[in-house]
């Protein structure tokens, strides 16, 4: 099987990290491939901001659970994050910044990192204290938070997958 397709195939969401941390080395390299995500009008319009700093992660998972009203760790005791920011200015920016996102979590996997998508960056960023790191990490006002993509190594196996069971049409 061609290894892409079996990447895609295999990557799982994983939501229990034990605590080792990723090396930068690698974050860099996944950092990179969410910046080759395609985009429209090749206008690449993101902003990935990577968090290894314990004490912020921790702050913003708090502020994340605040925001849906739960004392739980959304971030799953995860070491590392890349926040995807994108230009709320461009037409395409959501669907840019998921694909942003889709190529962080599936360049993760290639390179044997365990990832999820966690929802909630835009309403973190409206925050004074989401504005204020902002400013601090020069982003422009117009860039929303697109999602919060966790970075680490798996602490206990997978269940088995559940069956897929989107609907498809051939028409």
């Amino acid at each position: 099987m061609n290894e892409a397709y079996k990447n895609i195939i295999d990557r799982r969401s994983v939501r229990n990290f034990n605590d080792i941390k990723v090396s930068h080395d690698v974050i860099e390299k996944i950092v990179y491939a969410g910046q080759c995500a395609p985009s429209g009008m090749n206008r690449q319009i993101f902003a990935f901001v990577v968090v290894e700093n314990e004490e912020l992660i921790e702050k913003l998972s708090k502020m994340n659970a605040e925001i849906m009203n739960s004392t739980s760790d959304p971030f799953y005791g995860a070491k590392s994050m890349i926040i995807v920011f994108a230009d709320s200015n461009a037409p395409t920016y959501l669907y840019d910044g998921a694909l942003a996102m889709g190529n962080l979590m599936n360049a993760a996997n290639a390179l044997g990192v365990d990832s999820c998508w966690i929802h909630r960056a835009k309403e973190v960023f409206e925050t004074d204290f989401g504005k204020k790191l902002k400013r601090e990490w020069q982003i422009p006002e117009s860039y929303e938070g697109i999602g919060h993509c966790i970075l680490g190594y798996r602490a206990q196996e997978l269940s088995e997958r559940a069956q897929r069971t989107s609907k498809v049409i051939y028409a």
